[in-house]
């Protein structure tokens, strides 16, 4: 099980005090692709996973009733670990102000858990929000398929800006033909990969897959962002992997390109160039 920096109270907390100026943002790694990230005064949750569940192998850092300081979450795609069913109604409940960006298939899904219709946004890769400050963009995600329908793509990832930083959280996704040149438009200040993979046995499992180790590096590689942070495999025992690999990969191939691995919960101060100096300690 992962170490936990934080109590849930005293991560609230300092989400809450924090004050970054433009340029700077800061994010919160909660376990699987879940990470909160404030710009500004704007507190953002980008697929919070906040059930409880024993096959967890990191605890919850908060519960859906303690994110009073929500102004936008996002869901990349409707899986348990990434729509939570439990936790958007609650943040719902938590912070009535909050708006809610998912892929515009599953607006009525996310309507239908408990958040007012008024709050959730539905958008199509390349469309555009603007919530509290924060510039959203969709990016298609190809979660072994792409599997569009009328209503648009059922998995996205997100492209946020706002405070004069940017930055990328994939969603689960594969790399796929045109991505990078998608990427390499935007200055990314970091991009928020999985880097779980695939194989048979899942595939079979019904676990859709995601990038590997080496083609997250290799993305990232291509599209040089500031800082690269691996996520998606510590969760569960069945669909896991080692970021030290990643990271020892990426130093091989980037050797230049920095990236944070560590414990769910900590502070990490981000944006322009990096270094390990900018962690708090």
């Amino acid at each position: 099980m992962a170490e936990v920096a934080l109590s849930h109270e005293r991560l609230i907390a300092e989400i809450n005090a924090t004050e970054l100026i433009d340029g700077k943002a800061a994010f919160w790694w909660l376990g699987q692709l879940s990470f909160v990230v404030k710009v500004g005064s704007t507190v953002i949750y980008l697929d919070p996973y906040l059930a409880e569940n024993p096959a967890r192998r990191t605890p919850p850092l908060l519960r859906p009733e303690e994110v009073t300081n929500a102004s936008l979450c996002t869901g990349s795609h409707d899986h348990s670990d990434h729509i939570d069913p439990e936790a958007l109604p609650g943040i719902a409940e938590a912070s009535p102000g909050c708006k809610f960006v998912v892929p515009n298939p599953h607006v009525d899904r996310v309507t239908a858990l408990g958040c007012h219709p008024e709050s959730v946004i539905g958008l199509r890769p390349d469309e555009t929000a603007v919530v509290a400050g924060v510039k959203v963009t969709a990016v298609k995600a190809k979660h072994e398929t792409f599997g569009e329908t009328d209503l648009g793509f059922p998995h996205l990832g997100y492209i946020l800006e706002g405070a004069d930083v940017c930055f990328y959280h994939a969603g689960d996704t594969l790399v796929y033909e045109g991505l990078v040149t998608t990427l390499s438009q935007y200055a990314l200040d970091a991009m928020f990969l999985p880097i779980n993979g695939r194989d048979a046995r899942r595939f079979r499992s019904g676990c859709l897959g995601n990038m590997t180790y080496q083609e997250a590096v290799d993305l990232a590689g291509d599209v040089q962002p500031h800082l690269v942070v691996p996520a998606h495999y510590d969760m569960f025992a069945n669909n896991a992997a080692d970021p030290e690999e990643f990271a020892d990969y990426l130093d091989a191939r980037y050797p230049g390109l920095p990236c944070w691995i560590g414990p769910p919960g900590r502070k990490v101060v981000f944006g322009g160039r990096w270094s390990q100096n900018d962690e708090p300690a």
